[in-house]
């Protein structure tokens, strides 16, 4: 079984990759693609071949090609696909570990993007016109796996006597739920700010990509939303971890620096949520504030775990 979920791990990567590279040629060569503003220009120019310009360009610019279209068909089948490979990645590691398969950083990783990739999928499937951030959701779980596949993996084995206990079910489940859905938030929110620039008319890279994303408004409601289902979760993966500490150490808190990264995260996604109901505060900085929560979501993996020696350290690390 840890061979067989070895083994659906690299199909996982593979079909999230290849649904990447499918979306990108979607966001390419579709209707409003970088070809087709490319071609709208030139038939500005020209006066596309007898037809008005204005008439030309409105037919490039509304009509997206066959292959376009193929190709966003293509991209989600191989995403679901990566999914049903991901759950069986993860569910066949637990059966050769026999537990629950979030025991260390490696598992933590397929934990969290498999999460993430639930929280997308029901996204698009309720809000199918926000499609088009499939490219950069599949984009950042392939890069995630990636990195636990080549840097993180440990082989299959029994868990550290610390984390014996019907705990590690419940704060760290919390805490990986939590960071996958917080994984979707970060992309709308990292998106919203992409269109509002596009919006204001910058179109050097990044901001170039906000044509083909959806309304600035729409992104801020799925950040918000996100975000709101998302924080209940993170709020009780910490409050569970100070009953297992003092459980296990005798102690709520240790001044861990794995707890402090935890509540730092908690009091970022605290900032974010109260900034987004005072009226006064922009949009604009709403987002930002989501962003730098996510990033302190990865310095409290990546950081806390490979450099900063604490006693959250996860076994085989």
């Amino acid at each position: 079984m840890g061979g067989l979920s070895n083994q659906l791990l690299v199909v996982t990567i593979f079909s999230y990759v290849l649904a990447m590279m499918a979306y990108a040629v979607e966001y390419a060569f579709g209707g409003r693609g970088v070809v087709a503003r490319l071609a709208v220009r030139e038939l500005a120019t020209v006066g596309g071949g007898g037809a008005s310009p204005e008439v030309a360009a409105e037919e490039v610019v509304t009509a997206p090609s066959p292959g376009a279209r193929r190709a966003g068909v293509t991209a989600i089948v191989l995403m679901v696909l990566g999914y049903l490979a991901h759950v069986g990645a993860l569910v066949t590691r637990g059966i050769a570990a026999d537990r629950a398969p979030w025991g260390n950083m490696y598992e933590f990783v397929m934990m969290a993007t498999a999460v993430g990739m639930t929280a997308w999928l029901f996204t698009m499937v309720r809000l199918p016109h926000l499609r088009h951030l499939g490219l950069f959701v599949t984009l950042v779980a392939a890069v995630l796996l990636s990195i636990a596949g080549m840097s993180l993996y440990v082989p299959v084995g029994p868990l550290v006597p610390a984390l014996h206990s019907y705990w590690l079910v419940i704060h760290v489940g919390a805490a990986s739920t939590a960071s996958g859905i917080f994984l979707v938030g970060f992309v709308a929110a990292a998106m919203h700010l992409i269109r509002m620039g596009y919006d204001a008319g910058k179109t050097r890279f990044p901001y170039s990509l906000g044509e083909r994303l959806p309304a600035a408004e729409t992104l801020e409601r799925v950040t918000f939303r996100v975000h709101a289902f998302a924080f209940p979760i993170w709020t009780f993966g910490v409050i569970s971890g100070a009953i297992w500490a003092e459980a296990a150490w005798g102690r709520y808190w240790n001044w861990d620096p794995k707890e402090i990264w935890s509540f730092i995260a908690w009091v970022v996604y605290a900032g974010y949520l109260h900034a987004r109901s005072t009226p006064s505060v922009s949009r604009r900085v709403t987002s930002w504030i989501a962003v730098i929560g996510w990033c302190t979501m990865l310095v409290n993996l990546f950081g806390v775990n490979l450099v900063a020696n604490g006693l959250h350290s996860y076994a085989g690390v």
